[in-house]
């Protein structure tokens, strides 16, 4: 059956404290198995014979709204869509390689408009770069994070549309912990556009 992903965006601010046994029943209730999270609330892996992103990310959201009275953006992605979205390498060896460098992932529901690239070229810095392919916005901060003057909330702003930032090692973490099934990743790139990494 197909792995998911599911990165919650922002499920606990606010006075909002949702405990990761509380959000398992909840996926559980939609019908979900292998139910699990990972590090924290904000990373949900589940099983489900669904294969639309889309669709799942609707499911998700209703379910949460419903039962914790708020909005939840929810951003799905298979194992093997993690899997090249671990692996892709948005900027220039030297600037990955650099240890004084952090690069964080933005999850997106949509490929980003032609209009939000031009803001995210005008949000672009010395502290940091951007880079965008299909539905993930890769950020390359090249200070600590609390000095780098950035935040989510100014990037959503720019771009137009909400997004969940994680770390790349979490990502990777994720994707050496679930990797993708043989068969399943065939029957996905059978049914979908490969994934070509662009430098």
């Amino acid at each position: 059956m197909p792995r998911y992903i599911a990165f919650l965006r922002a499920i606990n601010v606010g006075g909002h404290v949702v405990k990761m046994d509380h959000l398992k029943r909840l996926f559980e209730e939609l019908g979900f198995q292998s139910v699990e999270t990972f590090i924290a609330s904000g990373n949900v892996i589940f099983e489900t014979p669904v294969r639309t992103a889309a669709s799942l990310e609707q499911r998700i959201e209703s379910h949460l709204r419903t039962a914790l009275g708020y909005e939840v953006a929810t951003f799905v992605r298979s194992v093997t869509e993690l899997a090249g979205v671990a692996g892709y390498r948005p900027f220039p060896d030297a600037e990955l390689d650099n240890p004084e460098n952090t690069v964080y992932i933005g999850f997106l529901q949509d490929a980003l408009s032609k209009a939000a690239h031009a803001q995210l070229a005008a949000f672009q810095t010395e502290r940091y770069l951007f880079h965008h392919n299909n539905r993930e916005l890769y950020m390359l901060c090249r200070t600590r994070f609390s000095d780098s003057g950035f935040s989510g909330a100014a990037l959503e702003k720019a771009i137009g549309v909400p997004t969940t930032m994680r770390k790349v090692t979490t990502v990777g973490k994720m994707a050496a912990k679930y990797p993708a099934d043989v068969k399943v990743a065939a029957a996905e790139a059978g049914s979908a556009k490969p994934f070509r990494a662009k430098r």
